[in-house]
């Protein structure tokens, strides 16, 4: 990792691609928080002993320089210094490792502690039974009661098959580290990604949690194009079509799904229960 003169009360932002991040939700918004706060990249993690390279296969292209060059599968650590924010942000995206998860955690958390950093946000995003006419549900958790009440989230209670961001905050957990995160719930019938609409849902979420206001870019209208991509959809086919005013009915008649850390809960037992991948 490069050398870094001392952060400003550094938060962590991360995401991972692969089960947790269903329609590259969540690691979209990470992208995006590189590009619009000029991210520099600082330091990666040695792939070889994370990666399994048949199933995260490397690139091989052409860098600026016209030279051939193989990128490898990893996770990058970032940092950026927002000019609306008073301190700074470490941002680390990555993919879901193939082996060794608490060996991965362990390295990816003591870069975390050399930047000096007090409060770790993890982003994921689950295939659920929400209609994408509606606001995308979104739900805040941490395992911690002091996190829980400081920064107005609900305490987890979900049990059952997790994947590297649970595990990720367990690690933050058995380390004292406070740590949160929120999860962006993506209609399972248009699960391709990208889906701009759950990205935008959790970059609403960390202005929340920062303060202040992120620049959108396009990202609003690439919300608004891809919804109206999926009405086009479903105007073409009537049983989506019926599907979808189903969906919409019970949302509508139920309190606040997207408040709910239980209904998010039951949609992710629902999504394992289909069996679906999450990208």
């Amino acid at each position: 990792m490069e050398p870094v003169a001392d952060l400003v009360d550094p938060v962590v932002i991360a995401a991972f691609e692969g089960w947790n991040d269903a329609a590259d939700g969540a690691s979209a918004a990470v992208d995006h928080l590189m590009d619009v706060w000029g991210a520099r990249v600082i330091g990666a993690i040695d792939p070889e002993e994370f990666y399994d390279f048949q199933v995260n296969r490397p690139l091989v292209g052409f860098d600026d320089a016209g030279q051939r060059r193989i990128t490898w599968p990893s996770t990058r650590i970032a940092i950026a210094s927002p000019p609306e924010l008073d301190r700074d942000v470490i941002l680390l995206r990555g993919i879901e490792p193939n082996m060794r998860w608490r060996q991965f955690c362990a390295e990816l958390l003591a870069a975390c502690d050399d930047l000096g950093a007090g409060l770790v946000v993890t982003l994921g995003a689950l295939l659920a039974d929400t209609p994408h006419t509606r606001p995308i549900p979104v739900t805040g958790t941490a395992t911690d009661p002091d996190i829980v009440d400081r920064l107005g989230l609900e305490q987890s209670s979900y049990e059952g098959p997790t994947g590297i961001v649970g595990v990720f905050q367990d690690a933050c957990v058995r380390l004292d580290i406070p740590a949160a995160s929120f999860w962006a719930a993506v209609p399972h019938y248009v699960s391709q990604p990208p889906c701009p609409k759950a990205t935008l849902a959790l970059l609403t979420r960390v202005e929340h949690l920062l303060g202040t206001t992120i620049p959108r870019g396009d990202l609003d209208e690439r919300a608004l194009a891809w919804e109206r991509g999926v009405d086009e959809l479903a105007e073409e086919d009537e049983d989506i079509a019926d599907y979808v005013r189903a969906l919409e009915e019970t949302r509508d008649t139920t309190d606040l799904p997207e408040a709910s850390g239980e209904a998010i809960a039951r949609e992710f037992e629902r999504y394992l229960e289909r069996g679906d991948g999450a990208n």
